[in-house]
């Protein structure tokens, strides 16, 4: 099997908004916030992160901050991706453990993107399903590795206990 090589990674530019928020108001999350949470999750196969492999972008993400809601499209790098679930798994928690609890989270694949689609799509966006999975230890394990940052990053990079 051949690994894919990643291609170089994309400037990811910040906006600032020149509005000052009042004591109680919040700034709303938007894409770029979301994009910053999930870019360097691992990938399960490969020692590169999602963003480095392609597997999510910035513009694959929505959010509509006022209804509390995110989704977030993601691509293999290969149609017959056996670890599409486990990226989507790692994708939903990562948000999970990020965002405030009034935002509802919609992890899919891109359309086209894999040749069981429908069927992981429905295994993510299936609660029960998510949380019998995250209740088998060796699959949490499997989860916080691919949570834990970039592998092998080097000096500088910050790795959760």
């Amino acid at each position: 099997s051949c690994s894919p090589v990643p291609p170089a990674p994309q400037p990811v530019h910040k906006q600032t908004s020149g509005s000052s928020l009042g004591s109680g108001d919040r700034e709303p999350i938007d894409a770029l916030e979301i994009f910053e949470h999930i870019r360097d999750i691992n990938d399960p196969e490969h020692p590169y992160t999602l963003e480095q492999l392609n597997v999510v972008s910035e513009d694959m993400i929505d959010v509509d901050d006022a209804r509390g809601r995110v989704s977030v499209q993601f691509t293999p790098t290969v149609a017959h991706c056996s670890m599409a679930t486990l990226i989507g798994l790692s994708l939903r928690v990562k948000l999970w453990r990020s965002l405030p609890p009034r935002f509802k989270v919609d992890i899919k694949l891109s359309p086209g993107s894999h040749s069981s689609e429908a069927a992981v799509n429905k295994q993510l966006s299936d609660k029960e399903r998510v949380a019998a999975a995250l209740e088998n230890p060796n699959l949490l394990a499997m989860v916080n590795k691919c949570l834990a940052g970039p592998a092998g990053a080097g000096a500088g990079a910050s790795v959760a206990p």
